[in-house]
């Protein structure tokens, strides 16, 4: 996923931009308002700072509407009511009040791309059905087959599975993982979420399909 972080900070970009790199996002940082519309192609998600040093951020979140149906969330240091409604009026998805939590940030993005019906781990090519080894996954039927026998998943485990496979080897977070399966997370997650992985390796009968990344998330092995 392409983020294009609009931040003149620097101290809060170079924390932010490795911290997302390392969660799997591809990310462009730029540094002023002035030239936002025209690095718009391809970005999937715009991170948007209010305070600018050159020009209006709510304006120009205005701007940035009128010109594409990019996501866009706010993260802002104007943490009153009447800012927040500002920017969503002005076009925004989402509205964080720094200073936030990176895990935070990384499920809102996904809960945001989510709710506009954005496709999730298929990397927006529409495609419905995937194929590991002998694993096959189809997202349309929500049915998985291993050596051509079928696998019983409860819709959790199917979802985590899916996330894993049709990333294609890109590391998923832990972080996407909840956001997308979840929609939450809390104290015990990690913990759930491992138990689930877990459990899709025994009913698959394929423990290494689904590699741990130690301290970030999970990926495509090699069956």
């Amino acid at each position: 996923m392409r983020v294009l972080l609009v931040e003149d900070d620097d101290r809060v970009a170079e924390a932010l931009v490795p911290a997302l790199t390392r969660r799997g996002f591809s990310v462009d940082r730029q540094a002023t308002g002035r030239g936002t519309l025209d690095r718009l192609a391809g970005v999937d998600v715009v991170l948007l700072d209010l305070g600018l040093p050159d020009v209006d951020g709510v304006t120009l979140c205005r701007h940035i509407r009128a010109a594409s149906d990019v996501a866009i969330i706010v993260v802002s240091a104007r943490g009153e009511i009447d800012d927040r409604i500002l920017g969503l009026h002005a076009g925004a998805d989402d509205y964080l009040v720094k200073p936030y939590d990176v895990g935070e940030l990384v499920a809102r993005v996904h809960a945001v791309r989510r709710r506009r019906g954005d496709p999730v781990g298929a990397g927006g090519t529409g495609t419905e059905v995937f194929e590991a080894a002998d694993v096959r996954v189809d997202l349309a039927r929500h049915e998985v087959t291993v050596a051509g026998e079928p696998v019983a998943l409860s819709r959790k485990e199917f979802q985590v599975l899916a996330l894993v496979v049709a990333a294609g080897g890109a590391v998923c977070t832990r972080e996407r993982i909840l956001a997308e399966v979840w929609g939450r997370t809390w104290a015990g997650a990690n913990r759930t979420l491992d138990v689930h992985v877990a459990t899709l390796r025994t009913k698959l009968g394929r423990p290494s399909l689904l590699e741990t990344v130690r301290g970030v998330g999970y990926r495509l092995g090699g069956g």
